[in-house]
């Protein structure tokens, strides 16, 4: 899990505007965006979209922006606004930082190793429970994924956060008993073990009906 490396960004600072000029603006490609925090006044912008993707795909925790030719200042991603429907970006908003101070982000984690895993090769069930972490870390020491090997994992066995690694200078924020991964037993062998329990119940409960039922039936033992 690699710190991630601070990529550039130019974006044209605009003027805070509706909701009618945001569209105008995605519809001649512009995406617009907000970036505040750091003791200083928000500063709206506008960035190419294709810009904002490739950036977005290459870059770190780290962002360096620059407005309007201005000395580039360190940011993250504080939030992508997706639209509902086709997914395209409507909104990006930035968040200033100091490169000397943590910050908490939002890490995926990657499972390595399921094939291999005993259990899964028994036929069973590796359920990817939980697919983001929140850490915390200098902006430059956030990881760009966090991932963990499965292969050891048998059917029964639950994966927790108290069993990931992390660097010294990198650290959880999420409640150590989270639980990541579980290994289950094969779904048609569960549902057979269910469906014998079942049958097994209701031929219990015949019985006793059965049993209450001769009981009601029987002739009095007493004297004429």
């Amino acid at each position: 899990m690699p710190a991630r490396e601070t990529t550039a960004l130019a974006v044209a600072g605009r003027e805070p505007s509706g909701s009618r000029a945001a569209r105008r603006l995605r519809r001649s490609g512009l995406i617009p965006g907000i970036v505040y925090g750091g003791g200083q006044d928000p500063v709206s912008f506008e960035v190419d979209d294709r810009t904002l993707r490739h950036v977005l795909a290459s870059a770190g925790a780290v962002v360096d922006l620059s407005v309007d030719g201005a000395t580039g200042t360190p940011v993250v991603l504080k939030e992508l606004i997706r639209h509902a429907v086709d997914g395209h970006t409507v909104h990006v908003d930035l968040l200033r930082v100091r490169l000397d101070q943590p910050i908490q982000a939002t890490v995926a984690i990657v499972l390595t190793g399921e094939e291999s895993a005993p259990g899964v090769k028994e036929g069973g069930v590796l359920e990817h429970v939980t697919r983001e972490l929140t850490v915390e870390a200098l902006p430059n020491d956030i990881p760009d994924s966090i991932e963990h090997d499965v292969s050891g994992m048998e059917i029964g066995d639950t994966l927790m956060l108290e069993s990931l690694n992390l660097t010294a200078d990198v650290k959880f924020v999420d409640d150590p008993d989270l639980v990541i991964a579980t290994l289950t037993p094969p779904r048609l062998q569960t549902e057979a073990e269910e469906g014998i329990e079942q049958e097994t119940q209701l031929v219990g409960e015949e019985g006793a009906k059965a049993s209450a039922e001769g009981e009601d039936a029987a002739p009095d033992g007493g004297a004429e």
